[in-house]
């Protein structure tokens, strides 16, 4: 198991496909925190982070798709899944290097963020004035909701053995779970509103971003992981 999660760290490393995504993320998310008006936080007046944990899930929704799309379909593309299942490894635990994996290249892409709550809190009036706890509640938020993402990427690759198709997968999934569902339960009222709005991921990540830490929040985003997890193992024992 350890084998096959450094051979997916070095297999996305070992491409500039993979460096390229993890700077486009960082000038994405660096573009909407200190350049544009809308965003930034220096036009803000503010010493926090707002911006940051409003924004990065619209840009995971592409963002962790792309990274998790050849995880299962390029395996099963280039003929090498066939290799990969006379191995030891069960298909639980295939599917877990290659999440795990997929963890760290999440944890690698937001970890450079923490260099902007220093550089907000040298900004602050008198410098250091920032919510560090309130800062890294949200912080672990943002973690969450990528390692969800990361879990339904997984799943889309299962799907097909397509790169592209399994990246309009990730990112229609993404979609649906995080923005797709709020919507939904502004369209209707009553107990049915309040259900869906339960079952939004945008939902519990709101309440994660606010520095508020909920048992029921992290419970629920790890119940969703575990069930992509799961319906991916399902997936790959049928075919």
């Amino acid at each position: 198991m350890k084998s096959l999660f450094l051979k997916e760290i070095t297999a996305f490393f070992g491409s500039l496909t993979g460096y390229l995504v993890l700077v486009l993320f960082l000038v994405a998310i660096g573009l909407l925190v200190w350049v544009f008006p809308e965003s930034s936080v220096l036009d803000y007046g503010y010493a926090d982070l707002e911006s940051l944990f409003l924004y990065t899930p619209y840009v995971f929704t592409f963002l962790i798709p792309a990274i998790s799309m050849r995880s299962l379909a390029e395996e099963r593309r280039a003929g090498t899944w066939e290799l990969l299942q006379t191995s030891p490894l069960s298909l639980t635990q295939i599917v877990l290097a290659k999440y795990l994996a997929l963890l760290v290249l999440v944890f690698m892409a937001i970890l450079p963020t923490l260099g902007y709550a220093y550089s907000i809190s040298l900004l602050g009036n008198p410098p250091g004035n920032l919510d560090w706890a309130g800062f890294f509640g949200s912080w672990l938020g943002l973690l969450m909701i990528g390692a969800t993402f990361a879990a339904v990427g997984l799943f889309a690759s299962s799907l097909t053995s397509q790169q592209v198709v399994a990246f309009v997968l990730g990112v229609f999934l993404c979609f649906l779970l995080y923005f797709g569902l709020t919507a939904l339960a502004g369209m209707v009222s009553g107990d049915w509103s309040y259900w869906i709005e339960e079952l939004s991921l945008s939902y519990h990540y709101n309440s994660l971003s606010r520095g508020v830490i909920d048992s029921r929040d992290l419970f629920f985003l790890l119940g969703m992981i575990w069930v992509f997890l799961g319906a991916t193992v399902l997936i790959l024992k049928k075919k």
